[in-house]
Parts: C-alpha cells; sequence; structure tokens
C-alpha cells in the first residue's frame, strides 16, 4: 500500500484515506436512528457550475450522495439527482418495503463520471436477518437547469437487476415455489442456467399455485406496474416448500444455448423438436435482459425465403430444380433492391438461387403470385404464424402483414413490417422439416387446459421435400456450410441478415435443423447471418 494511511471525521461519516482517494464505508442501520438525519456533508448542495462534469465533481457528488442514502436520509440523497421525486420513493421503499435493516455502502475510485459501490445490506424479516451483497454504479451529470452536478438517476442505482419503474420487495410471496426440472427430471435453476431466470419466474407466477407447494419469505424484484416483466427472486429469507413442475427442456441442450449466446452481445436462441413441438432450450445474452427469444419482434431478414419459398413452391411458380433468374438486383414498386455485393448467378436453378440467398430471385415472380396477401396466408396456414400461440410462458407471435409494392417485395426477402423472433423461425423450420406444424410448447398444455394453436392445414409433400433439400443444399455447399460444417448427419439451414433503420450492422439470423431438433438465433448488430447467430446454432444442434 502506497503512502500513509489516514483518517478523517467527514461531515460526520468516517472516511479512510488511502494515498490521497477517498473510499467512504457509510453504515445504513435503520430504526436505531429513527430514519436518519442526513450529516451536514449530505445536506450541503453541490456548487452550480458549466460543461461537461469532472471526475473530481463526480466523486465528490457520489460521495455526499451515497452517505446521506447509507444513513436513511432518503431526501437529501434524493435531492442529489435529477428525479428526486422517484429517487426518494425508491429509498423509501429500500427500507420499509425491502426490510433493509442494515447498509454498509463502499463506493469505489470513478472511472471519469461513473462511480462504482459495494453494498452490503441485510434484510430482516419477522425475526430472520439474511445477508444482500452486490456491486451497483451511478453516473454524475450537470443538472440541465441548475447548473449543478447530480446524480443520474436510475432503478438500478438502488439494486443492478431492476429495470425501469421496478421495486424490491420483501415478505410472503403469493405464489409458492416451484421445482422446475427437466424432460429427463434435472432440476432448472437459475444459477445454473442463467437465460432460464425470467423463464422460472414465470412458470413459478402461472403455475406455483397449482403444484401444492406452500410460501416460504422472500427478497424480489417487483415488476413495474402494467409492464410485461415478471416477479423475479433476489433471496430466499425463509425456504417454502415447491411443488415439482415439468418442463420440456432439455438440461444438456439448455447448457449448450447458455454457452453458446455468451460468446456474443445481445444474442438470442431457441431450440424446439419438429416431432412434437416441444421446446428445448430459451437462452439470451443481453445487457437489457430482455428475453427476446420468445418476445422479440424484428425482421428475419432471409430466413424469412424458407416461408417464401414455401409459397412458390405452393404454388408452382417455382421448382427446385428449375432455373430461377438471379439478377444483380431488380426493381419492383419503385424500388431498387439488390444481392449482397451485387452477385448474380447466370442459369442457376431456384435451388441455388435459395442456398445462396439470392434476394432478387425470391422478387422476381411476385408478378405471378398475383395475390398481395399470398405470403400471409402461407404463413398463417401451413406454418402457424400468427396463431395466438399459448407456451406456457409469454412469448410473441410472428407477423406477416399483407403487402403491396415495395413493400410486398421487401416482405419476401424477410424486410418491411415483417416481424419475428428465434421461437418463431426455429418453429418454422420445424414445420419445414416436418412439413406439418406443432405449436411449440414448454409445458404440457395439461397443467392449465390452454387450447393449442393447430395450422389450417399441412405442406404439400412435393414441396416439404423440395424445401428441405434446399435447406439441406444451403448447410452443405451455400451460405449456412461454414457454420454448418461442425454440424454431423443430415442436416439443413438458413441464413439471414436483416437491416435496421438507424443501425451501423444489420442483426445476424441463421436458423437450422439436424436431426429432430430445429434452432434459430439472432444476434443484433451481428452483421452476416453466418457471421454471429450461424455458430450458436450450430452449437445447439451439436449438443443433443
Amino acid at each position: 500500500m502506497n503512502g500513509a494511511a489516514k483518517s478523517a471525521i467527514v461531515g460526520g461519516v468516517f472516511l479512510a484515506m488511502v494515498g490521497g482517494t477517498s473510499y467512504g464505508v457509510y453504515a445504513l442501520v435503520g430504526d436505531e436512528n429513527g430514519g436518519g438525519g442526513s450529516s451536514g456533508g449530505a445536506r450541503t448542495a453541490s456548487e452550480k457550475g458549466s460543461g461537461p462534469v469532472g471526475e473530481k465533481e463526480a466523486a465528490s457528488t457520489a460521495k455526499v450522495f451515497l452517505a446521506a442514502w447509507a444513513q436513511g436520509d432518503g431526501r437529501s440523497a434524493a435531492d442529489l439527482t435529477n428525479n428526486a421525486a422517484a429517487a426518494q420513493s425508491a429509498f423509501g421503499d429500500f427500507t420499509a418495503k425491502a426490510f433493509v435493516s442494515k447498509a454498509v455502502i463502499t463506493p469505489g475510485p470513478p472511472t471519469g463520471t461513473t462511480v462504482p459501490f459495494k453494498v452490503a445490506a441485510e434484510i430482516t424479516y419477522e425475526g430472520v436477518t439474511k445477508p444482500l451483497v452486490y456491486d451497483s454504479r451511478l453516473t454524475v451529470v450537470r443538472g440541465l437547469t441548475s447548473g449543478k452536478p447530480l446524480v443520474d438517476w436510475k432503478s438500478s442505482i438502488i439494486h443492478p437487476e431492476l429495470g425501469p419503474s421496478e421495486t424490491l420487495r420483501a415478505g410472503a410471496p403469493a405464489s409458492p415455489p416451484v421445482k422446475a426440472v427437466d424432460r429427463n427430471g434435472e432440476e432448472l435453476t437459475a444459477e445454473k442456467y442463467p437465460s432460464l431466470r425470467t423463464v422460472l419466474a414465470q412458470l413459478r407466477e402461472t403455475y406455483g399455485e397449482k403444484g401444492g407447494g406452500k410460501p416460504g419469505a422472500e427478497l424480489w424484484i417487483e415488476p413495474a406496474s402494467g409492464g410485461s416483466g415478471t416477479r423475479r427472486t433476489l433471496l430466499t429469507l425463509v425456504e417454502g416448500e415447491p411443488s415439482t413442475l415439468k418442463t420440456y427442456l432439455d438440461a444438456k441442450v439448455q447448457a449448450a444455448a447458455e454457452r453458446a449466446v455468451a460468446k456474443y452481445p445481445e444474442a438470442s436462441v431457441v431450440a424446439v423438436k419438429p416431432s412434437n413441438g416441444h421446446i428445448l432450450a430459451v437462452a439470451n445474452h443481453r445487457a437489457d435482459g430482455y428475453d427476446a427469444a420468445m418476445t422479440g419482434n424484428r425482421a428475419p431478414g432471409s430466413t424469412m425465403k424458407v416461408v417464401t419459398a414455401a409459397m412458390l413452391l405452393d404454388r408452382g411458380l417455382v421448382a427446385a430444380d428449375k432455373p430461377a433468374e438471379c439478377t444483380k438486383d431488380v426493381v419492383w414498386g419503385g424500388r431498387t433492391f439488390h444481392n449482397l455485393k451485387n452477385f448474380e448467378l447466370p442459369g442457376a436453378t431456384f435451388a441455388k438461387s435459395f442456398a445462396q440467398s439470392c434476394n432478387t430471385a425470391f422478387i422476381k415472380p411476385i408478378d405471378d403470385v398475383r395475390d398481395d396477401a399470398a405470403l400471409s396466408k402461407e404463413a398463417r396456414e401451413v406454418f402457424g404464424i400468427g396463431l395466438d400461440w399459448k407456451t406456457g410462458i409469454k412469448s410473441t407471435d410472428g407477423t406477416v402483414p399483407t403487402a403491396t409494392g415495395a413493400e410486398e417485395a421487401a416482405a419476401y426477402i424477410g424486410q418491411g413490417r415483417i416481424t419475428m423472433n428465434p421461437l418463431n423461425v426455429a418453429s418454422i423450420t420445424a414445420t419445414a422439416r416436418t412439413g406439418v406444424f406443432r405449436q411449440p410448447l414448454l409445458v404440457s398444455p395439461d397443467l392449465d387446459g390452454r387450447t393449442v394453436a393447430t395450422a389450417q392445414r399441412r405442406m404439400k409433400p412435393g414441396v416439404q421435400q423440395q424445401l428441405v433439400s434446399m435447406m439441406r443444399m444451403t448447410a452443405t455447399s451455400g451460405t449456412g456450410a461454414k457454420a454448418m460444417a461442425p454440424v454431423g448427419g443430415d442436416k439443413g439451414a438458413k441464413t439471414g441478415s436483416a437491416e435496421v433503420d438507424g443501425a451501423g450492422s444489420p442483426d445476424s439470423w441463421f436458423t437450422g435443423f439436424s436431426g429432430d431438433v430445429a434452432a434459430a438465433a439472432m444476434v443484433e448488430g451481428g452483421g452476416h447471418g453466418g457471421d454471429a447467430a450461424g455458430p450458436i446454432v450450430a452449437s445447439v444442434l451439436t449438443s443433443n
């Protein structure tokens, strides 16, 4: 340790001075100080300034803010933020509703205007006390009207897992705990499978009371009122008696999915069994914690060509072994559509155009389709898209709206107003694999009697055979060959990249099958389909 150690009392808070830098340790003890009165330093208003906030200003503001919070003076701490009303309410909940009886808050050295800190708290509820330790951070900004350095208020300051308007709560939860197990009886926990935290919370919320378990006492994250969030347990204070809930997940496939998405930011993947629609894995690796795998709604890019190809084959407008004109570009509805890097495939068959993801070969037949709703009908009637799937947890159906002109051409190649998520695309591949739509399911519908969606018609055998053969070509000699190289046996794939307005790089999409497993992945801003999403799908397919 360099430099002499010094100590000083600053505003009633003990600071350890090491090498000239302050690392404060602030203690909050709820009822012992009657709700606290802030130190003199905590009540001192920050001085008005101009220009960007400096590192020293950030450190000083954070020090006073954290001291006030630790002493239970929520009002003074809130006044040092740019949203005093929201902050004061959160600080009140911290002690009154999360039952924090003690907290030691230790700030670390700032990086620019961001100050990390550690909270070592104790939760006391009905005579039971448990420790809760976590790291968080705050950022200091210049007040728009006051000119003072202020903490940029976010719920995550209170706890890093809190989303906007979410709060901490402690007590006896409404739903008893459940012990979720996979298809083989192996227990699934959020500690072992982090991507399942939200899934497991939803299963408990939906099926906990039906299982006959008994609630204990917990600290949890309460979702925002009226929002789509799910209650998540942070700490068990008193063990409840869980009931066992069997899912269709496969622990082995889930583990592979978790590892695969962890290699890419903003990545999601879903795997299903084509023979019965059972969901084998759901995994996300996202900074926002959003379940994009099940509830996302992004343009799927060329993975949509699986549906478009089925529609064109269904109507006899193309055939896998017949020529399909693949030019560098094509004009439709007043808009010019290009292939990637303006490639062309003179004399190519439709199968080769599919395998090489030629956009123009899919747009040129539009004039012969003579039905603006053709793609929507195929998606709904054969692939079950938009039939209100009830998987057992929250999920979002894909949308394929009727379109005309340039928007119709964009839809044929997975752009425009079409939206999908990995669940939808994995199901599309599963349907192509067997020719029959089987609605994806995470748990048995017998648990709650929910209705399972069924498609209007099965795929014509000739269409299904050609479609699978083209996906096989994509996986062995087309745009998916590199990503699918590690996958053995009978395999098929389709790549996709979707342009997003304002994004520097397209979303990466990939879907594939191997044996009785179909999977689809999406990486926001990941580039071309085989670059990021492809390896994720391949990892999942090789795990089974």
